[in-house]
């Protein structure tokens, strides 16, 4: 392997960091969840040394937030914070699909994951319909081919989830965006990725709305 290649690769605590932050996407930890730095540690079969900076990085992310004497603990998303993650969502995702090219290979990812979120709705698996939209949304910001974007929408993606975690409703969010989600990938695939782009920011108006809704109705 050359030299160039040894140096792209991943460091160990990049890679940790990297599977936590899976672990908040897709729903394994909740919101003010408090993290054992024993079991973490046993389970990912790592130093303590080693998810030490993995704590130190998703901290910098606002993923997780240290608490002196008492641990490390995974974010609790405000009002203020959830208005931005959707500004930043419309302006990323809605230019990703306005310029993109109907047979993109993540047009597939896209269409697997609205079939997975047929599955899993079927199933009553709302948890997984929240995971596969998730995977629906970071696809589409793949259409841009952009590596810098598809790493800031991952760490956009953790945050997004730990509001819906906090809503603890998921049928209630994620089970009217399955068809939207399909008629968003019908347009493009038809040719037409100006309406698609205008359906998907129509459709995170709508979830904003719904999300903020329910994020007061709890006090937050």
């Amino acid at each position: 392997m050359k030299k160039d290649s040894l140096d792209n690769l991943p460091t160990l605590g990049e890679t940790i960091t990297a599977e936590i932050r899976r672990k908040l996407v897709e729903g394994e930890l909740a919101p003010g969840q408090r993290l054992s730095e024993a079991a973490l540690s046993e389970s990912l079969k790592i130093s303590r040394n080693t998810l030490r900076e993995a704590f130190r990085m998703l901290t910098h992310e606002g993923l997780l937030r240290h608490e002196p004497n008492r641990g490390v603990f995974v974010a609790v998303p405000d009002m203020g914070s959830i208005i931005d993650i959707y500004r930043a969502r419309r302006f990323v995702e809605c230019q990703a699909l306005s310029q993109a090219y109907p047979k993109h290979p993540a047009v597939e990812r896209m269409r697997e994951s609205v079939a997975v979120a047929m599955r899993c709705a079927e199933a009553q698996d709302w948890g997984g319909v929240g995971t596969a939209n998730m995977a629906f949304h970071a696809a589409i910001v793949e259409l841009a081919d952009s590596p810098r974007l598809n790493t800031f929408y991952a760490h956009l993606s953790a945050e997004l989830r730990l509001v819906f975690g906090l809503l603890n409703d998921p049928e209630f969010i994620h089970a009217p965006y399955i068809d939207m989600n399909t008629a968003i990938l019908q347009r493009l695939v038809a040719g037409r990725p100006a309406e698609a782009a205008a359906a998907l920011e129509a459709y995170l108006v709508q979830s904003e709305r719904t999300v903020l809704a329910a994020y007061a109705r709890r006090g937050g």
